[in-house]
């Protein structure tokens, strides 16, 4: 992907986004680029606890907007990860206090005056004005979607809002896929997703108990050992351009046998 400003977003919640935000911004920034994450779940504030940097919290996202301090009091940088920073939201105030034109010039500023290399934006669940919000200034997404049907047909949506605010590259982003699940027919495939949204693909993400625990640690799964964690950096290695293999993951259906199951039809 060429973007350097890419809006992470589902639809549905609780499909893996704010997992997929911190661990791409982490892979990147191992991998060599000055990365900011925005937090633009406001009301929430998920990210922060996942990255584990709930403790040095100061200023947010509603506080730049506002003007009540400069944009780098707000930064936290990542001890752990050098180029990575974090902007976190607010907990105490709601979505309505985003302005997507001001949001729009904080990233300008993220690129132009801090010489960001990447900006990731975690957005919130749903498509109301967050989720406008969050996209407004993206040149690229990444749309996180599980191999359940409700997740598919809440990221044809996105993709569909996506494209009507002219986000230029789209890419999937398959999270929690289970093989052996897939294979005795009871999860959609990668295939099959991809069949059905018709976006390429930019990650596929196996279904991985250790990134819980490096959520509830507050460590990103890219910094330790563990299945997901190098499927994330494979795939921050792709967003960056380079020719890294999907893994091979054995299915035994045919994408129509599930269309039918599914959506119904003859």
């Amino acid at each position: 992907m060429n973007a350097k400003v890419i809006v992470v977003t589902s639809g549905k919640g609780g499909v893996g986004k704010t997992t997929t935000t911190a661990n791409i911004g982490a892979a990147l920034a191992k991998l060599g680029e000055k990365v900011a994450v925005i937090d633009v779940d406001v009301g929430l504030r998920n990210l922060d606890v996942v990255m584990g940097l709930e403790s040095r919290v100061v200023f947010d996202l509603i506080d730049v907007l506002e003007g009540k301090c400069r944009l780098p009091q707000a930064l936290i940088r990542d001890k752990r990860v050098e180029n990575l920073y974090l902007l976190p939201a607010s907990q105490t105030r709601d979505k309505e206090a985003l302005d997507p034109e001001v949001f729009k010039d904080v990233v300008r500023q993220l690129l132009e005056e801090e010489r960001f290399d990447r900006v990731l934006i975690d957005s919130p669940a749903g498509i109301e004005s967050g989720f406008k919000t969050a996209a407004a200034p993206a040149q690229g997404a990444l749309v996180v979607v599980n191999p359940e049907v409700s997740s598919v047909r809440d990221a044809d949506r996105i993709i569909g809002l996506l494209e009507a605010q002219q986000v230029g590259e789209i890419r999937l982003i398959i999270n929690r896929l289970r093989p052996k699940m897939v294979a005795s027919g009871n999860m959609l495939s990668e295939g099959d997703i991809l069949e059905i949204l018709g976006v390429k693909p930019i990650g596929i993400i196996p279904e991985d108990d250790g990134i819980l625990v490096s959520t509830n640690v507050g460590e990103p799964a890219v910094l330790g050992k563990t299945k997901a964690g190098q499927a994330f950096l494979d795939t921050a290695r792709r967003l960056r351009g380079e020719d890294v293999p999907y893994p091979k993951l054995e299915e035994d259906r045919g994408f129509w046998a599930i269309w039918r199951r599914l959506f119904g039809g003859a």
